[in-house]
C-alpha cells in the first residue's frame, strides 16, 4: 500500500493598519511597541479553523476555478489554528499544495463576519507536521526575544525596530537567518518529479 504524502503549510496573518505605516515621519512617544510586533497582533474571536478552510476554498476556487476545487478537495485540511498567535498549519496533498500557497499569498481580506484587512505569510512548507510544529515555537521565541529586546531599549524608532542582516548579526541573533517558504523533503531522496535537485 502507499502512503499519500501531504504538505503542511505554515501560515501567519498579519494585520496592518495605516495608523503602524512605516511611512510615516516620526515615532511619536506612545510607540513602545516594535514594528514587527504590532502586525503580529491575535486574530479575531470570530476567526477560526472553518473560517479559514473556507477563505482557502474561495480563494482556490477564484484562481483556478472547478479544477484547482477539485485537486484540494479530498486533501485540504486546517490541523491548527490560533487565534492568540495568529498562525495556522495547513495540510494538503504534495502535488497540490502550490494551488493553496498561490490562494493564501493573494489573499487581502478576511471573509465575513471578520471582514478585515489582512496578509497571509506562507513561512514554511514541510513534509511533515513535527518540523512545521517546530517551526512555529522557534519563531514564537524569536518573536518574544524581539519585543523584550525593544522593550529594554528605551529610546526606540520605529525604523530601528526592523532588523536586517546587519543588526541581526551585531546583535548575536543566530536565529535572523530563516527564509520564508522553507521547503524540507520527507527524506533525502524524496523530491517531486519536476524538481531538479
Amino acid at each position: 500500500m502507499v502512503r499519500i504524502k501531504h504538505r503542511y503549510l505554515l501560515v501567519n496573518i498579519l494585520y496592518p493598519d495605516a495608523k503602524y505605516s512605516p511611512l510615516r515621519p516620526a515615532a511619536t512617544a506612545g510607540d513602545d511597541v516594535p514594528y514587527t510586533v504590532q502586525f503580529r497582533r491575535p486574530s479575531p474571536d470570530q476567526m477560526n479553523g472553518g473560517l479559514l478552510m473556507r477563505l482557502i476554498r474561495d480563494g482556490v476556487v477564484e484562481l483556478f476555478g472547478d479544477y484547482g476545487s477539485g485537486k484540494i478537495a479530498g486533501s485540504l485540511q486546517v490541523k491548527y489554528f490560533s487565534s492568540a498567535t495568529s498562525t495556522a498549519i495547513i495540510r494538503v496533498s504534495r502535488e497540490h499544495y502550490r494551488l493553496v500557497w498561490s490562494a493564501l499569498t493573494l489573499t487581502t481580506r478576511l471573509p465575513r463576519p471578520v471582514d478585515q484587512p489582512c496578509v497571509i505569510q506562507v513561512v514554511r512548507v514541510s513534509g511533515t507536521i513535527r518540523k512545521a510544529e517546530e517551526e512555529a515555537i522557534r519563531r514564537a521565541r524569536l518573536s518574544i526575544r524581539r519585543a523584550e529586546a525593544a522593550a529594554k531599549s528605551s529610546s526606540v524608532s520605529i525604523a530601528g525596530t526592523i532588523p536586517t542582516a546587519s543588526t541581526a548579526a551585531a546583535a548575536g541573533d543566530d536565529d535572523f537567518d530563516m527564509i520564508n517558504g522553507i521547503e524540507d523533503p520527507d527524506e533525502l531522496g524524496d523530491l517531486d518529479d519536476d524538481d531538479d535537485g
